[in-house]
């Protein structure tokens, strides 16, 4: 028999109830995992219409789901779009899509690298009712592998780069297509001047990163100013609104900075520079960029350092060598200057000898001035000698160089005692007789008209370098005065225009030019000669200026071509610019048809295989040396500092 709950309708009904209780607790489950899933999931009809969006979308991007169903949003990049309309239909035709490769902005700009799975879904009749898609932001770890293959490269381009420089040009290329950014920027400190300089620029831009290069400005100022001194990152998303952004390079560049991301480079103990990025193309910067360009600073701290260093020490190495090779030119050229007129007065005494014997003049008191004339004579030439053995060798000892020295003294003692007279006491006579020979003597300082004293100078000159085939041309705008000893004023006059007259070949020319204003006038004594090459300009002014070699002077005149001169005189002008408060400096470029020191100029330009015209000189090489002046009135309150020199 068949019962009353045997009724299969009514279990029919149950079993339905229960399956919609299922579903709907299913559907909730669903739901809540959908709202928990940190991944955006978007379901669509088949008319592509939005049926569905979790929380995860507005967490990721920034857009709620109101501003998302409107299709106002502008979610795909324009690039994208042809991209996104096939990813489409390869989802329909192959019911998925799995690991699509894309990118999408946010709601604040930012461009995030996506990856999509999708696939169709169905309904109870296995009919296509829609798709659904997820989107899993891979920014970060796109970047981050981005920045393990530029860290990578570093450490497998270290060993193998020349120039560190170069390698950072690379590294800047990589942090721009990392960061979407316009210009990346590797500054580092000038300790010695306190400020930043471009040691890498790279900006899509050409023009402004070929200036920027040229850019230097104080450590203190600006965003990398404040890096530095924080040791802390720094993100500037608008530099109108930055109190402290130093606009000065923007300017200087014809960079328009709209946003900045600057970094510390430190070493353990300080910081080096900073790394700036600017003008980020889409959205803003993030911490997620600062760290990675944190890790790329690190990074490249040390080997920027230790690069440095050598560098340091390269450049001291080429410094020393051609100080060397400078020092070893002096001391020939020294011998050269000594032995000549030493042997000329030994000559002459031994010639007034024997003239005296053979007018039979045998004066005793006449002897001894001859032998001690001799005696001290070829002293100067052994002392001359041995100086020589002790700049090269330095192996004598301090015993034998006091001895020297009061043995020079003898002599002198001697003609004190011969010359004095009765009455007077010794050691007065003898200090008198000392200040007399050796003691400074004081020079007055006066106003000198430089345009009248130039043209004196000129014309008591002319006939010692009319030899030479030289146009001298003067321009002498100014009267202009200086408060000078014309003494001092006649070495600097004399040496500069004899060396430029030396330094230029026949049937070229020198120029002197006057400027400046009457209070403080500017003379510029320049000649188109051979000038000097970088090597040898950074030796001017310092320890000595370096003469030429011996065999090019050894038979020439003073005004000659490369004659030469003592070697000594931009030195000695040097320090006269310090007792005397003027200005002395030079520019100078090297004859392109002669770039090296041991290439030779003939001395004249008619006879030069490289020039088929005399302005193919003028227009290869020169030097200027220029005097700058002060008020003569502010030097004469100072009249308390040098006044006693060596009489020149």
């Amino acid at each position: 028999m068949q019962s009353e709950n045997d009724n299969p309708n009514e279990c029919s009904d149950l079993v339905k109830v229960e399956q919609e209780r299922y579903a709907r607790k299913m559907q909730k489950r669903f739901e809540t995992l959908l709202q928990f899933l940190p991944d955006p999931i978007l379901a669509y009809d088949l008319n592509n219409k939005l049926q569905y969006v979790n929380p995860g979308f507005e967490r990721m991007f920034g857009w709620t789901i109101d501003e998302l169903k409107s299709g106002s949003i502008e979610f795909v990049p324009h690039d994208r779009r042809e991209e996104t309309i096939q990813g489409a239909k390869e989802l329909f035709k192959n019911k998925r899509v799995h690991n699509h490769k894309t990118q999408r902005y946010t709601k604040d700009g930012r461009l995030l690298d996506i990856i999509i799975d999708g696939a169709v879904f169905y309904d109870e009749n296995n009919i296509p009712e829609g798709y659904v898609v997820s989107l899993r932001d891979v920014t970060r770890s796109n970047r981050l592998a981005r920045t393990n293959q530029i860290l990578f490269k570093i450490s497998q381009s270290l060993h193998r780069v020349q120039r560190l420089d170069d390698l950072l040009a690379s590294i800047n290329e990589e942090i721009q297509n990392l960061l979407d950014i316009e210009g990346s920027f590797v500054l580092l400190l000038d300790e010695k001047r306190e400020e930043f300089y471009f040691f890498s620029a790279l900006h899509d831009d050409s023009e402004t990163e070929k200036k920027i290069k040229e850019i230097r400005f104080p450590a203190d100022q600006g965003v990398s100013g404040r890096v530095y001194q924080s040791g802390n990152f720094l993100i500037v998303d608008d530099v109108s609104k930055c109190s402290f952004f130093l606009r000065r390079v923007d300017d200087e560049s014809g960079m328009k900075t709209r946003n900045i991301l600057s970094v510390p480079i430190q070493l353990s103990d300080r910081s080096i520079g900073v790394v700036n990025v600017v003008n980020k193309l889409s959205g803003k910067f993030d911490n997620t960029d600062a760290e990675l360009l944190s890790t790329i600073a690190s990074t490249i701290a040390l080997p920027i350092e230790n690069t440095r260093i050598n560098e340091e020490l390269r450049k001291s190495y080429e410094e020393l060598k051609t100080l060397n090779s400078a020092k070893d030119r002096v001391i020939h050229h020294l011998s050269h200057e000594l032995k000549t007129p030493i042997a000329v007065l030994t000559t002459t005494l031994k010639l007034l000898d024997k003239q005296l014997k053979k007018s039979g003049i045998t004066d005793e008191f006449v002897k001894r001035i001859l032998e001690r004339g001799k005696r001290n004579l070829d002293r100067l030439l052994e002392i001359q000698y041995e100086t020589e053995d002790l700049l090269i060798r330095k192996n004598y000892q301090i015993h034998h160089i006091l001895s020297r020295m009061l043995e020079a003294c003898r002599d002198e003692i001697e003609v004190l005692f011969e010359n004095r007279t009765e009455g007077q006491e010794l050691f007065k006579s003898i200090g008198r007789s000392i200040d007399k020979l050796l003691g400074p003597r004081k020079i007055v300082s006066r106003t000198i008209q430089l345009r009248r004293y130039i043209k004196d100078m000129l014309s008591n000159l002319a006939p010692e370098f009319n030899r030479r085939k030289i146009d001298v041309i003067t321009r002498l705008d100014h009267g202009g005065s200086v408060y000078l000893p014309s003494e001092i004023l006649d070495i600097l006059l004399d040496g500069l225009i004899r060396n430029a007259i030396e330094h230029t070949p026949d049937h070229g020319k020198i120029e002197i030019n006057l400027t400046g204003t009457e209070d403080t006038p500017l003379l510029e004594i320049k000649d188109y000669g051979v000038g000097f090459t970088p090597e040898k300009k950074h030796l001017l002014f310092e320890n000595y200026f370096t003469p030429p070699d011996i065999d090019q002077y050894a038979t020439r005149e003073p005004y000659d071509f490369n004659a030469g001169g003592k070697g000594f005189d931009l030195l000695r002008m040097k320090l006269f610019s310090e007792q005397y408060r003027f200005k002395i400096w030079l520019k100078s470029e090297r004859c392109r048809f002669i770039p090296r020191d041991e290439d030779q100029c003939p001395g004249d330009i008619k006879i030069c295989v490289f020039c088929s015209d005399i302005s193919d000189c003028l227009n290869s090489g020169f030097s200027s040396v220029f005097l700058k002046f002060p008020h003569h009135g502010l030097v004469e309150e100072s009249k308390q500092g040098p006044k006693a020199v060596r009489s020149p």
